[in-house]
């Protein structure tokens, strides 16, 4: 069995300002690869086919997450600017889309130069704390600490933040940060912790050393993400559910899929209930240790000053369209979950269905917060909607959504309907209320043409403005139903077992291509 030992980095010490003024605290929990339908308080607001889509009743009983949507707000349309780990984590902490701040593709890191929400809290007095998976310095070698000095991007305290990692039991050979990590249960009489549980209760003893001063805590949990490998109760809570296939697993539905959505390592083969039931465990251990967390607040008289965020970097498909786990424009891969509780000041029970993405965390939870705004993001302050007394809040605004690693598609959503364009496939049109399995292709309806035109119109500024890569690589996109399609992936005609041999060489050559051809730089 092999182990990899991980050391972390000491607490960068930073000073931090005398508070004269009650400020609020402010708590993430961002977990990784969470599909928002294992959240009871978001299929409380679907239709019981999309709620349950592997068998009527097949679900995990969140109720830890349901109690922040019931004291505070569900964003019912937010997501990833771009539905892969690092470009989304990128721009959660900058504002930015993925290009701008640096980090398209995993692998890459992230700007030096630029300001985080973590950076004005920290400039502000807060105590600034990072705890978990990171995915922003441009490690390749995935158990290697490199955060140093100069990278800290605003957060004081990074004794337990790692770069990248996804096994799943965790044992300390060193105090306080020394681990070894390993996806072997252990065996009796071994202290080894399960990663959720190992990072939770770290938050838990930073939240108990900084309870009487403002803090910005981030917690990220690596989990749901694959491997599906549950620990124990967990492991085998869901072992007697008889899980269903995704009706869009069926074969009549899958021969349809658009090309984008077709291939390359995430396709699945058979559908698996045992890695469904793996999953849900995880799911259920995050509750749990969520509920941890809020209790720890409640004892300590926190609970009313503290904003609570909980969220995730991008979903996972879960076996929808014969896929596993990310990377692509439907629902269950580019929607994330987005709660948000501050008692008094968002109405509890609030509902928004105004369409985000992850570019707008900053400068609203800046709004909120009253602090000051980072200069020149890309998203938008909207703590007035968060804010106002409206118990469900709507717009039509138009978000943009881009590809990693290879810029083969860009989406634009208003959470009504979606619109997909790509290098691979003619124009695709979702209507998401009509079709929220994402079946039917609408782009050429006629019924529809008023809205593609509008959304295609939209999605092409957009790109231009924030600078889309795929214009700098020179690749054609399809933008009509009769264009013709002159783009060949990477990927293509290759089987999971090959794309796994030859990824590496494959993103070292997409990076370099960004390096070149965006940044005009070679390194």
């Amino acid at each position: 069995m092999n182990f990899s030992p991980i050391y972390f980095l000491l607490p960068l010490c930073f000073g931090f300002k005398t508070e004269t003024q009650k400020k609020p605290n402010l708590l993430i929990i961002q977990t990784d690869e969470h599909n928002f339908r294992t959240l009871g308080c978001y299929r409380d607001l679907m239709t019981k086919d999309q709620a349950d889509v592997w068998g009527i009743g097949n679900v995990v009983e969140t109720p830890n997450l349901d109690r922040l949507a019931k004291e505070g707000a569900i964003c019912t349309n937010y997501y990833s600017s771009s539905p892969v780990s690092t470009p989304s984590r990128s721009s959660f902490q900058t504002g930015l889309y993925p290009i701008a701040a640096g980090a398209p593709i995993n692998g890459m890191p992230m700007k030096q130069n630029l300001t985080t929400f973590a950076e004005v809290l920290r400039q502000d007095g807060y105590q600034t704390d990072y705890v978990g998976k990171w995915h922003l310095a441009g490690v390749r070698h995935q158990d290697t600490i490199i955060m140093g000095p100069g990278s800290a991007f605003g957060y004081m305290d990074r004794t337990y933040q790692f770069e990248s990692e996804h096994n799943k039991w965790v044992e300390t050979i060193q105090q306080p940060n020394v681990i070894t990590i390993s996806n072997r249960p252990p065996k009796p009489g071994e202290n080894r912790e399960y990663m959720t549980d190992y990072l939770t209760n770290r938050c838990l003893e930073l939240l108990e050393r900084d309870k009487n001063k403002p803090f910005c805590m981030m917690l990220s949990i690596p989990d749901p993400h694959s491997p599906d490998i549950a620990e124990e109760p967990y492991k085998s809570q869901y072992k007697d559910l008889e899980l269903q296939a995704p009706l869009t697993m069926e074969p009549s539905l899958v021969d349809k899929r658009p090309k984008w959505g077709v291939g390359g390592k995430n396709e699945s083969g058979d559908f698996d209930p045992q890695s469904v039931k793996e999953y849900f465990g995880m799911v259920k251990c995050i509750d749990d240790n969520v509920g941890k967390i809020l209790q720890f607040l409640d004892d300590n008289g926190l609970t009313e000053n503290t904003i609570v965020v909980f969220t995730s970097d991008h979903g996972d498909m879960l076996f929808e369209h014969k896929r596993v786990n990310k990377d692509l424009p439907y629902e269950s891969s580019a929607r994330i979950p987005f709660l948000i509780r501050y008692p008094n000041k968002i109405m509890t029970g609030k509902v928004i269905r105004n369409t985000y993405t992850t570019c707008d965390f900053a400068p609203t939870i800046l709004g909120i917060m009253n602090e000051k705004q980072i200069p020149e993001v890309h998203g938008i302050n909207e703590a007035k909607v968060f804010l106002n007394k409206e118990k469900e809040v709507v717009s039509n605004r138009v978000v943009y959504m881009t590809d990693s690693p290879f810029n083969e598609w860009t989406a634009a959503t208003d959470g009504r309907y979606k619109l997909v364009l790509s290098c691979k496939e003619t124009p695709w049109l979702f209507d998401l209320k009509k079709d929220p399995s994402e079946l039917v292709n609408r782009y050429s309806d006629p019924e529809y043409k008023e809205i593609a035109n509008q959304l295609q119109k939209e999605l092409l500024r957009q790109m231009k403005e924030f600078k889309e890569p795929a214009f700098d690589l020179g690749f054609h996109y399809c933008l009509s139903a009769e264009d013709t399609i002159t783009y060949h992936s990477p990927y293509e005609g290759k089987s999971v077992k090959e794309i796994m041999q030859l990824e590496s060489g494959i993103l070292d050559h997409c990076i370099q291509q960004i390096q070149e051809k965006c940044f005009h730089t070679v390194k």
